[in-house]
């Protein structure tokens, strides 16, 4: 009898999932959409769940498929989506008619993962906007100046046990210390807390920060799995993340609140804002100031409507989360990248320490005023964001019926309804040799003032575009430059036996990591 059951449910599972994947075809078919037939199951990233390709490539593949197609079909495991290939489209999509795209696809189920559930990213429709205009006064120019003092120390502690241990090693491990410094940047800004993560490595916060982040095989399972059927998981109170790090963060945010509450502590970081915003005493006065920490700085395009929401302890929580989130691995992940390419292209830091060594001369201290003037420097880390964007897709769920235009020249419209979704391709058009020639050259001249006019609107989308962008580009960017500045002018970035040439992205992985780690050498300058 047990196995009669066994066969029956067997034979279900197969022939549920082999009628998903001909009913994904006829999805695109009827539609007149040109796609890439997959494997069941998987769709397209069969390959990325065998981890023989990073996601990039699995989804370059079917952008790469159709070069002529404005968008095409792309299957994410057992949903049909539409890739849009066409920058005028996305600024539709992102901008003009946000109105009809105003959601993210839903990755996590607020029910069962909470923290992700009810962030800032997931929230949908009016919570979603009363959200982002309640925080949008945290991320302006004048609260990224109280926030810089914290990414210089965390940037001296770096760089003082740098200049310890290049004495010794013949190699540095960059994703590590990175690591430690987004970490400890997070925990200061974000959370009101000094870690010093090169001398306390076992440190618990970076542990569970860390813990979010590196999936062992089962839970790369559960993840793939809750996504597909998210009914069932939430039915069995089945979780992706490990429970003990969700409580780390959400009990160190309660009594951090409690504590500031209680003893009148003021401190200009990011639960301090928070605690301001949920007595709706956080006001702007500077949202359209103009001042920009880069080139690939985002704008808010929101403006506050009307009485402030009150929010829930678990709502508030869930932003400062994010922003730990968000700011630990894609920070990490940028810089990592930065210091690499700058490890392979010796020209490329050699121009960049000049600017940086006639800074110091003259300006003495990096400041958020004067970080406008490193031009090159600048240059280097929108390069990076180009070749190695951490956004791999600007996903978007239709909320009204859209009509998109026709796919190709001769085609007929095709009609969204709600719940539909759509990629805006990122890293895909941004290695797309139409929109950057030789894209592979790491070239940071590109962005130049005399060159970045000639940048397509909507083909560098390093921090999302349109309302949903990434509220904390300013942040990450003031991040990203105090360290590279601060690195630049004590040491010689050099390639070692371990640094990869060319840079190939480690298979399988979510995040923009490294196959093997990203190694160099380091020689303290004169």
């Amino acid at each position: 009898m047990i196995i009669e059951i066994l066969i029956f449910i067997v034979t279900f599972v197969v022939a549920y999932y082999l009628y998903v994947y001909k009913r994904n075809h006829w999805f695109f078919e009827k539609r007149g959409i040109k796609y890439v037939p997959g494997v069941p199951i998987f769709g397209n990233v069969y390959d990325t769940m065998l981890l023989k390709k990073h996601m990039i490539d699995s989804i370059d593949d079917v952008y790469k498929a159709f070069p002529d197609e404005k968008y095409v079909g792309f299957i994410d495991a057992i949903d049909p989506i539409i890739m849009i290939r066409d920058p005028e489209i996305i600024k539709n999509i992102t901008v003009k008619d946000f109105d009809h795209f105003v959601n993210h696809k839903v990755f996590f189920q607020e029910e069962a993962e909470p923290l992700f559930g009810g962030s800032l990213i997931q929230m949908k429709g009016e919570k979603w906007r009363d959200m982002r205009t309640t925080l949008s006064p945290a991320f302006t120019a004048s609260k990224m100046r109280l926030m810089i003092p914290f990414m210089f120390e965390a940037c001296k502690n770096i760089i003082d046990d740098l200049k310890e241990r290049v004495k010794t090693d013949d190699e540095t491990d960059v994703e590590d210390l990175m690591r430690r410094y987004t970490n400890d940047v997070i925990a200061s800004a974000g959370f009101g807390l000094q870690v010093n993560s090169v001398k306390e490595r076992d440190n618990e916060f970076f542990i569970m920060g860390r813990d979010i982040f590196v999936f062992n095989t089962f839970q790369k399972i559960i993840f793939f799995f809750s996504t597909q059927i998210p009914w069932l998981f939430k039915a069995l109170n089945i979780k992706v993340f490990p429970q003990k790090t969700m409580n780390f963060f959400r009990n160190l945010v309660r009594t951090t609140i409690e504590s500031r509450n209680t003893n009148k502590v003021y401190r200009p970081d990011m639960i301090q804002l928070l605690m301001e915003a949920s007595k709706g005493k956080l006001t702007s006065t500077d949202a359209d100031d103009g001042e920009s920490v880069g080139f690939a700085t985002t704008q808010e395009a929101l403006k506050p409507r009307g009485v402030a929401r009150e929010w829930t302890e678990d709502e508030l929580i869930g932003q400062v989360f994010i922003f730990f989130v968000a700011g630990f691995e894609s920070s990490a992940g940028a810089l990592t990248l930065s210091i690499h390419e700058l490890a392979l292209n010796p020209e490329v830091e050699e121009k960049l320490y000049q600017e940086c060594r006639q800074f110091k001369e003259t300006e003495n201290t990096l400041t958020f005023e004067n970080v406008g003037q490193l031009k090159y420097l600048d240059c280097v880390i929108n390069e990076t964001m180009r070749k190695w964007a951490v956004a791999l897709i600007m996903d978007r769920t239709c909320t009204k019926p859209y009509e998109l235009p026709p796919p190709r020249e001769g085609g007929k419209p095709v009609l969204l309804r709600p719940g539909d979704v759509v990629y805006n391709m990122v890293n895909c058009i941004h290695m797309d040799k139409q929109y950057f020639p030789n894209p592979e050259v790491f070239d940071p001249d590109r962005f130049s003032d005399e060159n970045k006019h000639n940048i397509k609107p909507f083909t560098f989308m390093p921090f999302g575009m349109g309302p949903r962008n990434c509220i904390a580009s300013r942040f990450a960017l003031l991040e990203l430059k105090v360290l590279l500045y601060n690195l630049i002018v004590n040491f010689k970035i050099k390639k070692c036996k371990k640094t990869l040439d060319p840079i190939v992205l480690n298979p399988g992985d979510f995040n923009i990591k490294v196959h093997g780690g990203t190694f160099v050498k380091l020689e303290l300058r004169a």
